[in-house]
């Protein structure tokens, strides 16, 4: 069953504008780069954290929603460590998982309609520049945040059936085939979008 990143709920921060939860992940993303205190960086996470684990995910749903980022992150620190020293590592951990946690909250807690209505309307200036189509880029982020679930439905698909099989279980044998199939919805989705028109070119 296709599973959605939107979250029903009626908590404060569901309630919060789109546009301000929006600038508020912009602010912080670069706002934290820029610090390297753990004394800030620690309480902002802890308060992310919070924030998260309010929305009222089960907490197995929680975790798995950030499972590989973290996982990902926990390399890269472990590369700075060995390059840039614990405090460095540290500062990086806590502050991509700062930003982690607040995208997550935001993607639970607003519609995909939601996400694309607000960057058409915050990015009309730059359409009047002529620099590009506000439209055609929150179709992008629409499609991007609508598939993401059944990408990962997909892999659980491809992996139960590689267990039914009797078959081994490698990152090759999973990702070849998951990424095969994810192109191949890519190229229909793409002609759906010419044939009826949503874009120029």
């Amino acid at each position: 069953m296709l599973r959605s990143l939107y979250i029903e709920g009626n908590t404060p921060f569901h309630r919060l504008p789109v546009r301000v939860k929006l600038i508020t992940l912009m602010t912080a993303s670069i706002a934290l780069f820029f610090v390297s205190s753990l004394q800030i960086l620690v309480p902002t996470f802890v308060t992310t954290l919070c924030l998260y684990l309010a929305l009222g995910l089960p907490w197995r749903e929680a975790f798995g929603r950030i499972g590989w980022i973290a996982f990902a992150i926990a390399i890269v620190a472990l590369a700075t460590w060995y390059f840039n020293g614990l405090h460095e590592a540290l500062a990086l951990t806590f502050r991509l998982m700062a930003l982690v946690l607040l995208a997550a909250a935001i993607t639970a807690t607003t519609t995909i309609s939601a996400f694309m209505d607000e960057i058409t309307v915050m990015l009309q200036p730059l359409e009047r520049l002529g620099l590009m189509r506000a439209a055609d880029v929150s179709l992008a982020l629409g499609l991007v945040l609508r598939f993401v679930p059944e990408i990962l439905d997909r892999y659980e698909n491809i992996r139960e059936a590689h267990r039914a099989r009797g078959l081994p279980i490698r990152p090759l044998t999973l990702f070849v085939p998951l990424i095969i199939l994810t192109l191949k919805d890519a190229d229909t989705i793409a002609m759906a979008i010419d044939a009826r028109g949503f874009r120029r070119q």
